[in-house]
């Protein structure tokens, strides 16, 4: 695998060796030797499965206790994928990085804790799944708004359309208000 590193150093993106010939195509998507060579030293306790059609925006979730670390991949159509470091001790913090994930190019990608991730689906639809270190908490959970200005997100909405989005991520808190990490 091929380790792409990000303006966020902890965050990484994964390009796995696709083995394919004329029946198809073979791709190993977790291997934790191979993945703590490169720093990801992941215990996964929960399996994430979402899909979603064409101009869906979810996030920006974290979870300020039962932090979560993600290693997440789209297996149907593409997503452009957000993370924001909310980690005030961070040299990276209030910065974001957008990476593309789709079907065809088998990227995965690593989100630590610390992080607030979301997505917006650019294909006609996105199954996206993804791995989790710590188990879902409603209670921990938290939204920033993903249109904060402060941070300037540059979102590939569809021209002259509004995304569709969830009456708790359309009340996220800005970074100034929101309950971030130390």
């Amino acid at each position: 695998m091929n380790v792409v590193p990000t303006a966020i150093p902890d965050i990484k993106i994964i390009e796995p060796h696709v083995f394919g010939d004329h029946r198809g195509y073979f791709i190993e998507t977790w291997n934790a030797k191979r993945f703590s060579e490169h720093g990801i030293d992941a215990k996964f306790v929960q399996d994430n499965f979402s899909y979603s059609k064409q101009g869906t925006l979810r996030g920006l979730h974290y979870q300020v206790k039962q932090t979560q670390g993600k290693l997440m991949r789209v297996v149907h159509g593409e997503i452009y994928d957000v993370c924001v470091d909310i980690r005030r001790s961070s040299a990276t913090f209030g910065k974001w990085i957008g990476v593309i994930l789709s079907a065809e190019n088998h990227r995965s990608l690593w989100v630590p804790p610390g992080i607030a991730h979301g997505f917006y689906v650019t294909s006609e639809a996105a199954a996206f799944e993804y791995k989790c270190t710590d188990f879902y908490a409603k209670e921990h959970e938290r939204t920033l708004m993903w249109n904060d200005p402060a941070l300037g997100i540059e979102w590939p909405l569809r021209e002259g359309e509004a995304p569709l989005i969830t009456e708790k991520d359309q009340h996220g808190e800005i970074l100034l208000n929101a309950e971030i990490f130390p």
